[in-house]
């Protein structure tokens, strides 16, 4: 058995193995009800941890982006914020950084940047 709060519409919001303050009820812990809950849940997890690999991801293609549309003359440098240019020259700084020290890993190792 697990202690469960619903909404206002009946939709579980929180299952715990101990009554907590919030409970509205129990459930059995073969039901279908929990097991689509519990397969929801990881399914959001999955999606959330998805979007913040491609965030990283995308953090390089928007500095990339920053620095051909410079080089092009479409926005100047200065054009950004100062708390933009700090993080984009504080990145640039450290990529050199590893970019010096890369050469000791391997081949493989230059996959990080």
């Amino acid at each position: 058995m697990v202690y469960v709060q619903r909404d206002s519409e009946g939709r579980l919001l929180r299952v715990e193995h101990a009554p907590f303050d919030a409970m509205t009820e129990t459930l059995a812990v073969e039901s279908d009800e929990l097991e689509s809950w519990l397969t929801a849940r990881e399914e959001v997890k999955a999606r959330l941890t998805s979007l913040q690999e491609s965030d990283l991801e995308l953090v390089r293609v928007l500095e990339d982006v920053v620095s051909v549309l410079v080089e092009k003359g479409v926005i100047r440098y200065t054009d950004l914020p100062e708390a933009a240019r700090q993080k984009l020259d504080q990145r640039a700084v450290t990529r050199a950084e590893i970019e010096g020290l890369s050469g000791l890993l391997g081949e493989d190792e230059h996959q990080l940047l």
